[in-house]
């Protein structure tokens, strides 16, 4: 079963996946880290600079490893068994302690990069961060808006090199919120933690100075102000918006409705 994480309040876990200290990415996490710090404790992951080998494999599987069954499962019971890689232990115990994450990246083929995906892949372990098994209560499993990992929020600090037009609701790109709802929602949600609105810096390839100096402002200023700001969480499944003979939203819930929006609270 999985275990529950009661986070420590006024702390913050901070994860960054860009492999260049002096880029746009690497200014604005020392800047955003060091603000973050005169409010909270503050963690932080640096995943290219501690080198974290971001491809699951044997090596999360415990022993031994070539034994069959499912990945997730096997991974699972490394973790009770006290047998995760150290890595990903420490990961753990920041997580475990974290109130807010932020996890910060450039937006590569309309997706986070390699190196963040395969940290989710690896921390986010069964039996840490979520369970298969049904609760008993609800008869629901312990996933979306439920889990290990419940009473945090997150803040995603995206850079991308599109305007916002071109990642906008009708952009040729497609919408963010929306190519981003497997990690806010499929990820993040799944294990209980809340997402809240994107942090996006368009047009990141071409800022000047002074564009530079502007977004690190914008970013500071939301830091200020993110323990008041309203949220916008999802439907839990725990809740029964999503009939679990159906495996899907409730037709009498925003009948004809097929965006991801159907699945937002409220």
């Amino acid at each position: 079963m999985t275990v529950d994480h009661p986070p420590v309040p006024g702390t913050a876990l901070w994860v960054l996946s860009h492999p260049r200290k002096d880029s746009l990415n690497g200014h604005l996490f020392r800047a955003g880290t060091e603000a973050l710090s005169t409010r909270r404790e503050v963690m932080t992951t640096d995943l290219y600079a501690q080198g974290f080998a971001p491809a699951l494999g044997d090596q999360d599987l415990g022993t031994p490893a070539d034994r069959p069954g499912n990945l997730a499962e096997l991974a699972g019971e490394a973790y009770l068994a006290g047998k995760s890689t150290a890595e990903v232990r420490a990961e753990h115990e920041k997580l475990a302690r974290a109130e807010l994450l932020v996890l910060q990246f450039p937006l590569w083929w309309y997706g986070p990069p390699a190196m963040m995906k395969g940290w989710l892949d690896r921390v986010l372990t069964d039996s840490f961060a979520y369970d298969r098994a049904l609760d008993p209560e609800t008869g629901m499993p312990r996933r979306y808006g439920d889990g290990g990992l419940t009473r945090r929020r997150a803040l995603v600090v995206v850079s991308v090199g599109d305007d916002a037009r071109t990642l906008g609701p009708r952009g040729v790109s497609g919408d963010l919120d929306s190519l981003l709802f497997p990690l806010t929602h499929g990820a993040l949600w799944y294990v209980g933690i809340e997402a809240l609105d994107l942090h996006v810096l368009h047009d990141a390839d071409g800022l000047d100075a002074a564009g530079v100096a502007r977004e690190t402002d914008r970013l500071l200023a939301r830091l200020e102000h993110l323990d008041d700001e309203a949220s916008r969480p999802y439907r839990r499944l725990r809740d029964g918006d999503y009939p679990s003979h159906l495996r899907a939203l409730d037709p009498g819930l925003l009948p004809g409705r097929t965006d991801l929006e159907i699945h937002r609270a409220g």
